[in-house]
């Protein structure tokens, strides 16, 4: 497969967790930045590959060949992203771009010694599960920090915005993946919380709050 369909499929993949019915063909234009009549075409292609099945205004999903292939590439991605953080010390906001190269990659031997090398990691600097060799994930029971009742005691485990940006903010808030977080209040009229992370109190905006996954 060419790299722009694999990102095809990575994209359908990831849309399709939210929507398990079929991925519209704006959200793929809108995640892939192009046109929708771009997605339609690749989508067509992608059908006759077998990978894909697509229906006009009823959206596009992944067959089971397709979500083979696309965890194999979700596989490869996280795993890098691990390495780079691990092995060569890149911070979290750093390795996405880098990861989106790597990816495509598709030496099966590299990857599986790559997974073994590094100790066979189960999430990656996100917090978001890795694929191993069957193309199986741990799964992880968590919510967003913002449906958390107050004076519960959680754990940071993910993000659900891996902009760099986002990850940055959290850096200069020293919020890394097993932060220990209490909720102290919530602000009805405009939804800040207070909280405490690794015994500081500080005050976190509703858009923060529904960014971070916590357990």
């Amino acid at each position: 497969m060419t790299i722009s369909e694999e990102n095809y499929l990575k994209v359908i993949y990831h849309l399709s967790l939210v929507s398990p019915k079929g991925v519209n063909t704006n959200a793929i234009a809108g995640m892939l930045e192009t046109k929708a009549s771009s997605v339609t075409d690749m989508l067509k292609k992608l059908a006759e590959k077998e990978v894909v099945t697509y229906k006009k205004y009823q959206g596009a999903s992944l067959t089971n060949k397709g979500l083979i292939q696309a965890k194999k590439i979700v596989r490869r991605h996280r795993l890098w992203e691990v390495f780079l953080v691990e092995k060569l010390q890149f911070s979290w906001d750093e390795v996405h771009e880098i990861a989106e190269e790597l990816e495509h990659i598709k030496s099966e031997k590299l990857i599986n010694s790559l997974d073994a090398f590094l100790e066979f990691p189960d999430f990656d600097p996100h917090g978001d599960p890795i694929p191993n060799e069957k193309g199986e994930m741990k799964k992880l029971d968590k919510q967003l920090l913002s449906e958390i009742p107050l004076e519960t005691l959680c754990k940071c485990v993910g993000v659900k915005d891996s902009s760099a940006e986002f990850l940055q903010y959290l850096d200069k808030q020293k919020i890394t993946l097993g932060s220990q977080i209490k909720i102290l209040e919530k602000e009805s009229f405009d939804e800040l919380i207070r909280v405490e992370i690794d015994k500081k109190v500080m005050v976190l905006s509703n858009k923060i709050a529904t960014n971070l996954y916590v357990q």
